[in-house]
């Protein structure tokens, strides 16, 4: 079992920034592909970015590719997601999950545990 805790949500105005952060405790957090995801009112969840396990790749949704950066300290066991030039879109609980699979996957039935989730309000 892993347990995600995720934190740095809050509200913030278009074209601000936040960061949020995943902390992971339980198995080797370094055996794990780690993604975050998000879910909008009345919308399903979405893929927004993926990091490997030695953080040496990632992947990125068109919507947040050049906005948002993510990236993981095996130290520290956390993942981070570096969120810049927010727009209203971008208003969703955001969720942090791993993926113990070989191949760093972006989408969800992959992952394997997941957080509960932090919310991020932009406003216009």
């Amino acid at each position: 079992q892993v347990q995600l805790v995720e934190s740095g949500g809050g509200l913030v105005q278009a074209g601000g920034s936040l960061r949020l952060s995943c902390a992971a405790s339980g198995r080797t957090f370094s055996n794990y592909h780690m993604g975050w995801f998000r879910q909008a009112p009345g919308k399903e969840r979405e893929f927004v970015a993926a990091i490997r396990r030695s953080g040496g790749g990632t992947g990125y949704s068109d919507s947040v590719k050049g906005r948002f950066t993510i990236s993981r300290d095996n130290a520290k066991n956390t993942v981070y997601l570096q969120m810049n030039s927010l727009k209203p879109e971008d208003t969703a609980v955001y969720y942090c999950a791993a993926d113990r699979t070989i191949v760093l996957h972006t989408t969800l039935p992959w992952y394997d545990y997941w957080g509960q989730g932090t919310q991020v309000t932009v406003s216009s």
